[in-house]
């Protein structure tokens, strides 16, 4: 087999076999196979697109790169969820401990931040002494003993992804849906957990700029899922605007506790229910989505999902009493307010550029190598659909360091659209997209 044939082939539309995927994804993954052949293939695959059959094909070898976690020994239908990214967007922290508290083992791992999109570990990385690196046998312990455990992802989970993420990013091949499909699934499905709900986010804030498009991608991704076993249900979520109010590691972490307090935004609240609803349904515990939305909103309200973040926390030795206290996490030296420069209606926020603004006063990384400062980040105090004066705050900036404060305040007020008539609240649920189909909203 020789790799500039399967160029070829792809090249004038034909399709892959099985034995070729797995050919052209091993030899690249080892270094037999150049990057300059596989930037053709991908660019090929680009153009001429990849139908369901090749696209599977193409998870199950990058997923089988490298190393695969067998969790056959925690009991129970374990459930994971995967966000595809935004601004804001701490459900995790929410949603481990509201799925376990209904009898649903979560097993996840999860990444770090870079760009305008937070990363997990981070988030949870602001509470004191709260360790993410933890061994197969404790992670499985963890699981059976508390219900939750989060910790980083395996060098080894799906080093296939790694390589040719890198090449997709500098070849502008990442916008195809089954490479982004493939990539995503090939990591969940090799953290070996039983059924996956995923969260796929559209709009300014997200890779995925249109309804349709995020709902394509749903699609395949849940085909991917049932082709290789895997019960899956992607929701189709709206980032037109940053999730809850809080951007940015800690203050995000804090919004997080108050929100299992009964006291969080509405949408964050309102999407932790949706997606905790399905994640109990799939593990088994309760008839319906719908059903399984009662019982988190019970594990909400009796404080059960909230003492189980404090086992959560308490097992990943970091310090328990943060969370009772969530004032001693890590905060600002610097807070300043963002005054409007006009007044009317808040009509659109631009999520990814509240997102570069975070990272600006040191909320997230601007390279692999950035020291990222745990209390630097934002708060809204306006969000779409509010009524907004001249000169009253739109949001606080919180940072460490003022280098690039005015930078940061900019590039804030350049997110913020202000109209003068009354404008409609952004829908939070778009679709949901399972193997029985497609549901809009």
């Amino acid at each position: 087999m020789r790799m500039y044939d399967i160029i070829h082939k792809k090249r004038d539309g034909g399709m892959l076999t099985r034995e070729e995927i797995r050919f052209f994804v091993e030899g690249y993954t080892n270094g037999q196979i150049p990057d300059y052949q596989v930037s053709a293939l991908l660019m090929a695959i680009f153009l001429n697109k990849m139908d369901r059959r090749e696209t599977v094909d193409l998870t199950e070898a990058v997923m089988h790169s490298g190393d695969t976690v067998d969790l056959s020994s925690i009991a129970g239908i374990k459930v994971d969820k995967h966000s595809t990214g935004g601004v804001g967007d701490k459900t995790t922290i929410l949603l481990g401990p509201m799925v376990a508290a209904c009898g649903v083992p979560v097993a996840k791992m999860s990444g770090r931040g870079l760009g305008h999109t937070g990363g997990t570990l981070d988030k949870l990385e602001s509470i004191s002494g709260l360790r993410v690196e933890v061994s197969s046998e404790d992670f499985i312990r963890q699981v059976n003993e508390v219900g939750l455990a989060v910790i980083g992802q395996s060098k080894n989970i799906a080093p296939a992804d790694k390589k040719l993420y890198g090449l997709r990013d500098v070849t502008a091949t990442v916008d195809n849906v089954s490479l982004i499909a493939a990539s995503v699934m090939s990591k969940k499905l090799a953290a070996g957990s039983d059924a996956i709900v995923l969260d796929v986010k559209v709009g300014s804030g997200a890779f995925v700029k249109t309804v349709d498009g995020a709902i394509e991608l749903g699609q395949i991704m849940v085909d991917i899922g049932d082709g290789m076993g895997r019960e899956v249900i992607a929701v189709v979520t709206g980032m037109d605007q940053p999730l809850g109010y809080a951007i940015g590691n800690a203050l995000e972490v804090k919004e997080a506790i108050a929100t299992l307090r009964g006291e969080g935004p509405q949408d964050l609240r309102e999407l932790c229910l949706r997606l905790g609803g399905m994640m109990v349904f799939l593990g088994g515990k309760a008839k319906s989505p719908e059903e399984g939305s009662e019982l988190v909103l019970d594990a909400l309200r009796s404080g059960a999902a909230l003492e189980k973040l404090k086992a959560f926390v308490a097992a990943q030795h970091g310090e328990v009493s943060q969370i009772d206290a969530p004032e001693s996490l890590p905060g600002a030296r610097i807070i300043e307010p963002v005054l409007s420069v006009r007044g009317g209606h808040i009509a659109h926020i631009q999520s990814d550029e509240v997102g570069i603004s975070a990272t600006i006063l040191g909320a997230g990384r601007e390279t692999l190598d950035s020291v990222i400062d745990h209390g630097a980040g934002i708060v809204l105090v306006k969000k779409v659909g509010d009524a907004v004066k001249q000169g009253e705050v739109l949001a606080y900036l919180h940072t460490n360091s003022d280098a690039r404060l005015e930078e940061a305040r900019e590039r804030l007020l350049g997110a913020y659209q202000i109209q003068e008539e009354d404008v409609p609240l952004p829908k939070l649920i778009h679709a949901v997209v399972s193997k029985d189909g497609v549901v809009r909203y």
